[in-house]
């Protein structure tokens, strides 16, 4: 059995390990209601954390550069290539 497939093994009993321990915990333990008091707030606290986490990356990335001013950008860039070009086929056919 090669490594991966020893830890695809493992992840697999530790699942089904899992689904065990949390069936039994809400279903036939005195813990029931704290389990899944427990388990809501960890599902709700990831997804408002995920929310949040998108909410600061956007409140902090500086907004792009309009179109316009790239396609500017790129004209002037092709006017210095096309000059250059032009200036080298000058010097070339002396």
């Amino acid at each position: 059995m090669s490594k991966d497939q020893a830890i695809g093994a493992i992840l697999l009993i530790g699942c089904i390990v899992g689904i065990l321990v949390y069936g039994w915990l809400v279903f036939a333990s005195q813990w029931a209601f704290l389990t899944l008091q427990i388990t809501g707030f960890i599902a709700v606290a990831g997804v408002l954390a995920i929310l949040a986490w998108i909410g600061y990356t956007l409140a902090t990335t500086p907004p792009p550069k309009p179109i316009e001013d790239i396609e500017k950008e790129i004209e002037e860039e092709l006017k210095k290539l096309e000059k250059g070009t032009e200036s080298k086929q000058g010097t070339s056919e002396n």
